[in-house]
């Protein structure tokens, strides 16, 4: 741990420690303040646009998006600095959140609490591949090798076609897609200022 970057670290931490809290919460408060609900739907509170992606459904949910975030968050954090990867961050998953909320909107039958860094972990990876479009990566299922944009293209693609499709599984993939496009969005205005590779502390 002392290798991981400070922030990188310290979400790592907050992560793990709530899903613990979540564990031994008997009287299901954290989910009823903290998950984000459809506005509308009665228990949406503005802080869940930021508070539901330090809440995971279980440990398999959590393990993923916290490897993702290890390996290519503290490629990001030591490449920009702590404080422009934490906004960058945090921008990705509350953009992922309003998208979701957005999608609700549209699709109220959809309408259900949502928890997961995930939507800012795709962020994460559109910021890594944008930044390192060659870098070779390899999956874990199946082990195929490819480079990063590649990773992210295809990834985009199926959470697209997923999303599209009502695929009724589970999985926020309208939130993913809004991390990538806030990711997007940011790195754009960030290379127009030219201050995309600036390391502030």
């Amino acid at each position: 741990m002392g290798n991981i970057p400070k922030i990188t670290k310290n979400l790592l931490v907050i992560n793990i420690l709530v899903l613990i809290l979540m564990r031994i919460d008997r009287t299901g408060w954290l989910n009823e303040y903290f998950v984000l609900y459809p506005v509308g739907y009665g228990l949406f509170r503005p802080w869940q646009l930021l508070t539901y992606m330090f809440m995971h459904a279980n440990f398999w949910h959590l393990f993923f998006n916290m490897y993702s975030l290890f390996i290519f968050g503290s490629v990001l954090e030591n490449t920009w600095g702590p404080k422009k990867f934490l906004i960058f961050y945090l921008v990705c998953g509350i953009g992922a959140a309003l998208v979701n909320l957005g999608v609700f909107a549209l699709m109220p039958h959809t309408a259900a609490g949502t928890v997961g860094a995930s939507g800012a972990i795709y962020g994460v990876l559109l910021g890594y591949a944008m930044l390192y479009p060659d870098s070779r990566l390899t999956l874990l299922f199946p082990p195929v090798t490819l480079t990063a944009k590649w990773f992210v293209i295809i990834f985009a693609v199926i959470e697209l076609l997923c999303g599209v499709l009502g695929t009724n599984d589970g999985i926020a993939h309208f939130a993913h897609l809004g991390g990538m496009l806030f990711a997007l969005m940011m790195i754009f205005y960030w290379k127009k200022r030219h201050s995309l590779y600036e390391y502030e502390r």
